[in-house]
């Protein structure tokens, strides 16, 4: 009888602790003051080295830093989707992540064994697929990728997630019909410079830093294709996707070339402090042009469509941001 008093006694201080704190707890909609966001570290997980979400990663935990008490701190990595996972299991605190990825966590899909518990930030700018090959490959289409040597991205990256529905769109089998490697930006590039790959595939803001500098030193040697054809049938997998257009003056081309856009998006775990998510929504998009100066995609930033997460939900304090910013 002792012990289920005790245990009863526990549950009732526990249930009174929770809600205290929940009581406590700034609510940036009711108090904007509460945007400011909570001192402490924050850890932002990125991208490839040369990619856009490593830049912008880093423009963005510099402005945080220098425009609230939280210390944030942008972190490369290599793959969209471990950004998630390792999100989800605590190691980050915000992520980038391609859209098409993000709704794989939530759906509990793909490399995801069950739904993760995600929220969104803020839709951001959109990633273009840039599929880069050798002029001296013959190849034309993503259906010419039989038999030869490609890089579909870093392991379980969002590239290779895009590089995989690809190939299936184009009627081939990733694991069966092509030589895959598994090659993150930088070695994409090294490789096909050496002449060791065919191709590759990439997904990733305009313009990309990695294949800006391929086309400024190698530009005759390697183009861009067109896969907007393929744009139906990477629908019926996700209707993220979306037409796009790579601008030739991106990457001094002969010409524009049509391919498929998908959207990018921060995202946290369903418990991530509102204040802070509040603070770094507003950052972000106020500095916008500061942001833009270091990293051109960040141009793309509209807190008119940054709501536009689904089908993961919107952070509450981030929606507060927005709704302040567009009044």
């Amino acid at each position: 009888m002792r012990s289920m008093r005790r245990s009863r006694f526990v549950v009732l201080v526990a249930a009174s602790l929770v809600t205290t704190a929940c009581a406590t707890t700034p609510d940036p909609a009711a108090d904007p003051s509460s945007c400011r966001g909570d001192s402490g570290p924050l850890t932002i997980a990125t991208g490839n080295a040369t990619g856009v979400y490593a830049a912008l990663g880093s423009a963005l935990a510099k402005a945080v830093s220098a425009g609230s008490p939280i210390q944030a701190t942008a972190v490369e990595t290599g793959s969209t989707l471990r950004n998630v996972q390792q999100l989800s299991t605590g190691e980050y605190d915000i992520a980038f992540a391609q859209a098409d990825s993000a709704a794989d966590a939530v759906r509990g899909q793909g490399v995801f064994a069950e739904p993760q518990k995600i929220q969104a930030l803020a839709r951001i700018y959109s990633d273009y697929t840039q599929v880069v090959v050798s002029t001296g490959s013959g190849i034309t289409t993503m259906a010419d990728f039989k038999g030869r040597r490609i890089s579909t991205g870093s392991p379980a990256s969002g590239t290779e997630l895009i590089a995989d529905r690809l190939l299936v769109a184009a009627g081939l089998d990733p694991k069966k019909d092509v030589q895959p490697q598994s090659l993150d930006l930088a070695a994409s590039v090294a490789a096909i410079k050496s002449g060791s790959i065919d191709g590759f595939v990439w997904s990733g803001g305009l313009p990309t830093q990695g294949i800006g500098d391929l086309f400024a030193s190698d530009g005759s040697t390697v183009k861009l294709l067109d896969v907007s054809g393929l744009l139906p049938a990477m629908r019926k997998s996700d209707d993220v996707y979306a037409a796009g257009t790579i601008p030739a003056a991106t990457y001094k081309t002969s010409g524009d070339v049509a391919t498929i856009s998908l959207p990018n998006l921060l995202v946290v775990r369903d418990d991530f402090s509102q204040a802070d998510a509040c603070a770094v929504t507003r950052i972000l998009f106020q500095q916008k042009a500061a942001l833009a100066a270091a990293v051109p995609a960040a141009s793309g930033l509209d807190p008119k469509t940054a709501t536009d997460t689904g089908p993961i939900q919107l952070n509450a304090g981030a929606r507060a941001a927005l709704a302040q910013l567009t009044g």
